[in-house]
């Protein structure tokens, strides 16, 4: 098993995905895979994100505890 990409290699992946799926240039069946690969890096940066602002929260929620 591989290790996941970081968040901004996914990132230029998904960007670079999807320039070539604009580009109309791939055939039918690399834009199939191209379109899948995209759906799973999309995911993951949702993932990520998701991740990364209920953290945001959670430490807001304890500066904010710890006013005096």
């Amino acid at each position: 098993m591989t290790d996941a990409p970081t968040f901004e290699a996914a990132q230029r992946e998904l960007e670079e995905i999807v320039h070539r799926l604009e580009s109309g240039e791939a055939p039918l069946d690399e834009a199939l895979r191209l379109w899948q690969r995209g759906e799973e890096l999309y995911r993951l940066c949702r993932d990520r994100l998701d991740a990364a602002e209920g953290r945001i929260e959670e430490l807001a929620s304890r500066a904010e505890a710890m006013k005096p």
